[in-house]
Parts: C-alpha cells; sequence; structure tokens
C-alpha cells in the first residue's frame, strides 16, 4: 500500500476556488470585500461547535488526518496482492496449510499477514469468513464515522451562513444611515458570510465526505479480495481458479494491468 498525493483531489480544490472566487472578481468584486473576519469567525466557528457537540471527541480527534488521506489516499496493488495469494496457495496444495508458517516473513500486508495465521491455525472455515466479516465490518464503521463528521459540517455550515448573514443584517438595519448607498453596501457585506457558508459545505466538506467514501470502497474491496484468497485456499481450489475469482472482484484496467 502506498500513499501519494491524489492530483484530482488538488486540482479540483483549486480549480473550485479559482471558479468560485474568480468568477467574483471578474464581475468587479474584490478579494478585500470576500475576506471579512466577523462573517468567517461565524460560518467557520460555528461549524466547528456544532460539530463538536454532535460527533465524539475521538472522532474529532482524527479531524487533521483524515483531511490528509483525503489529500493523501493509500494507493493499493490489487493485481499483487492476488498474484501473492496465488503464490501461497500454490505452496498449500503442495506442501500443505501448515508450510505456509515458513513463509510469512515475507509477506508484507498487516491484513493477509492476519488472514494467513488464521489459516495455519486450522479455524474452521465458517469461523474464518465470520471473523472476516466483522473486520470489513469494523473498518467501515470507523471510516463512516469520519465520514459522516464532513457529512454534517456540510449542512452546518450553510446553516451558520444564513446565521452570520441574518446577524449582519441586523447590525447593519440598527444602524443605517440616510444614505441609501452605503445602506446598499453593508447589505451586500452580510451576504458574504452565506457565500462563505455555501463554499465551504459544497467545495470543502461534502467532497471531502465523497472523497472518503471512495477511498473506503477501495480498502473494502483490496480486504475483500484477501478474505476471498484465504478462504478459497482453505477449501482447497487450485490457484488458477482463485487468480480467475478474485480477478472479477477489480475493474478491466486492474484485470489488464495484472495480465501484463
Amino acid at each position: 500500500m502506498k500513499k501519494k498525493i491524489d492530483i484530482g483531489t488538488l486540482f479540483g480544490l483549486m480549480f473550485g476556488l479559482a471558479a468560485v472566487f474568480g468568477s467574483f472578481l471578474l464581475e468587479g468584486g474584490t478579494m478585500g470585500a470576500i475576506i471579512m473576519l466577523p462573517a468567517m469567525v461565524i460560518v467557520f466557528g460555528g461549524t466547528f461547535a456544532t460539530a463538536l457537540i454532535g460527533t465524539p471527541m475521538k472522532v474529532m480527534k482524527n479531524f487533521g488526518t483524515t483531511l490528509l488521506i483525503a489529500l493523501y489516499p493509500p494507493s493499493y496493488d490489487y493485481p499483487a496482492i492476488i498474484e501473492e495469494i496465488v503464490k501461497h496457495s500454490m505452496i498449500a496444495r503442495k506442501e500443505g496449510l501448515l508450510t505456509l508458517e515458513r513463509h510469512l516473513s515475507s509477506v508484507k500486508d498487516r491484513y493477509l499477514l492476519k488472514m494467513l495465521r488464521y489459516l495455519i491455525d486450522g479455524i474452521d472455515i465458517n469461523i474464518l469468513r465470520s471473523l472476516s466479516e466483522m473486520d470489513l465490518n469494523h473498518v467501515s464503521e470507523r471510516h463512516q464515522k469520519n465520514i459522516q463528521l464532513y457529512q454534517r459540517m456540510g449542512g452546518y455550515s450553510p446553516t451558520m451562513g444564513i446565521i452570520g448573514t441574518v446577524m449582519g443584517l441586523i447590525a447593519t438595519l440598527a444602524n443605517a444611515g440616510e444614505d441609501p448607498n452605503q445602506l446598499i453596501r453593508h447589505i451586500a457585506s452580510a451576504f458574504i458570510a452565506t457565500l462563505w457558508g455555501v463554499f465551504m459545505a459544497n467545495i470543502i466538506w461534502l467532497p471531502i465526505a465523497d472523497k472518503l467514501k471512495s477511498i473506503d470502497d477501495e480498502e473494502q474491496l483490496y480486504m475483500s479480495l484477501i478474505s476471498e484468497g484465504v478462504i478459497a485456499i482453505q477449501e482447497g481450489e487450485i490457484p488458477s481458479i482463485i487468480r480467475s475469482k478474485l480477478r472479477t472482484m477489480i475493474t478491466s484496467d486492474e484485470q489488464v494491468q495484472d495480465l501484463k
């Protein structure tokens, strides 16, 4: 498993910033009109405050980590893990399951190592499948908590923007003078909070939630490949059948890569 910066995420973020704020500048606006501290404090502070209220602290502590995961997602080499599973199936078929223990030192993937240890220990196939499902469910539940945090923030952020706008309008109307031009400028400034709220929800928080969901899907597939492969070894399936079965679980592009 390798980690490298996700170009799509980085490009999408930069393009989103350029599209929204660039369009505003083209229409004659200025960055000074957008960067308003009171509006940003209400949106960012309010969003994080509501997230803290509705989210366990142990999940909030992962906020920075999950941001980095979205930018530097793990990259899984599906064809490589399939071939490693097939290699172990050949060893088990020729020499027996117990001989796999001599080859465990060469296994780098922790989940594959865990499943092979179960196999060597002679765990019943139904129990092995149950343990595999428990692992998958546990990982998915842990990921879902992080995903739901960003989804909540995507829901809270526009609401905080509306609150900021209402507060700005109240302050503007309460201190309005007789100059209509000044009143119009203050009203326009009040709507900056709504802009920030909607922007953060739809350009940052919700897309990050979607990215984390896709990362979760990839990890689930990777773990499923390992689980199904090890279970197939225990069932005594021949290596070529195991390879074919596991290849059907990955995309056609990855299958082509596997054949190269």
